[in-house]
């Protein structure tokens, strides 16, 4: 409750969170608020421009751009935060036990981390589409299999630290048991570090589900999902650019409001970010000054 306080307080983080709540709203009720069908086809309404009927005209095919532009969300933005939500608790699961339990089961879990992320997810991700096959469901397979390990490191980091605490100690020589140690205690306690490392990560994965469907490796036609928008209007980008611009500002809107909420969030759980954040700013701005002056040099 008190996070949703000092977030409301921060107009940027409020228009953030309202931005994200009414994409989520607007994508959940697709059915009840899309105009018109997104796969229906009318190929006498080719590339029509902007009506009462069809508010951001028609695509290639004739069908409604704001309606496709909706269903569009779920794919985009809701089935991302599905497979975000899988990543973040196969990675919480693992780092509890990694950072709690030590020893070999830490060295176990970390060594796979280790194995999984020694490549970039992007490399990681293709190659299991490729093993699966193009598709929704096997890029969002993808992301939780490279996630998972970032995840779980983050998470056992944190752990570790509050596993070290004097209360927990405590809870340990008066016999209470493992896991309701760390349901009482760990868990309250690293819940803000997951919340902002989730966040963090959410904007990243929406745009590699949009690339990835813009290489058309993604969620398959006819159905609706903005980066495939975008590889479909990428033949008449100069002729037709309204056709780029719609899915186009969605994926920036949205991106750019889970990173300022991200933001946001971190601020509002460690309030001394916002009293350094100038000095840092400063920090940075001098020494890009130095490095400036060195090549000039």
């Amino acid at each position: 409750m008190k996070l949703f306080q000092n977030l409301w307080k921060d107009k940027l983080a409020a228009l953030s969170l309202t931005v994200i709540a009414m994409t989520a709203v607007v994508g959940l009720f697709a059915p009840l608020l899309a105009p018109h069908d997104p796969e229906e086809v009318h190929m006498e309404l080719r590339f029509a421009s902007a009506s009462r009927e069809y508010l951001l005209g028609n695509d290639h095919l004739g069908r409604c751009i704001l309606s496709r532009l909706i269903y569009g969300i779920r794919p985009s933005v809701l089935w991302v935060f599905v497979a975000l939500a899988a990543s973040v608790c196969m990675g919480a699961v693992l780092g509890f036990l990694s950072g709690y339990f030590r020893g070999k089961t830490d060295a176990f879990i970390m060594r796979v981390c280790d194995i999984t992320l020694s490549f970039p997810g992007y490399v990681m991700s293709l190659a299991v589409v490729g093993m699966l096959g193009a598709g929704l469901q096997n890029i969002l397979l993808a992301f939780v299999c490279v996630k998972w390990a970032w995840f779980a490191r983050i998470i056992r980091t944190s752990v570790m630290q509050y596993a070290e605490a004097d209360y927990v100690k405590f809870s340990k020589a008066i016999g209470t048991g493992h896991f309701q140690i760390m349901a009482k205690h760990i868990v309250p306690a690293s819940l803000p570090d997951m919340a902002v490392v989730s966040s963090g990560a959410f904007g990243s994965m929406i745009l590699q589900l949009s690339s990835f469907s813009f290489l058309g490796l993604g969620i398959q036609a006819p159905h609706a999902e903005w980066g495939m928008m975008l590889n479909e209007a990428r033949a008449v980008m100069f002729s037709r650019p309204e056709l780029m611009l719609a899915p186009g500002l969605a994926i920036v809107i949205v991106v750019s409001a889970v990173n300022f909420l991200s933001d946001a969030i971190q601020v509002a759980l460690n309030p001394k970010l916002m009293s350094s954040r100038p000095k840092l700013q400063g920090l940075a701005t001098a020494t890009a000054a130095d490095l400036q002056r060195k090549e000039v040099a």
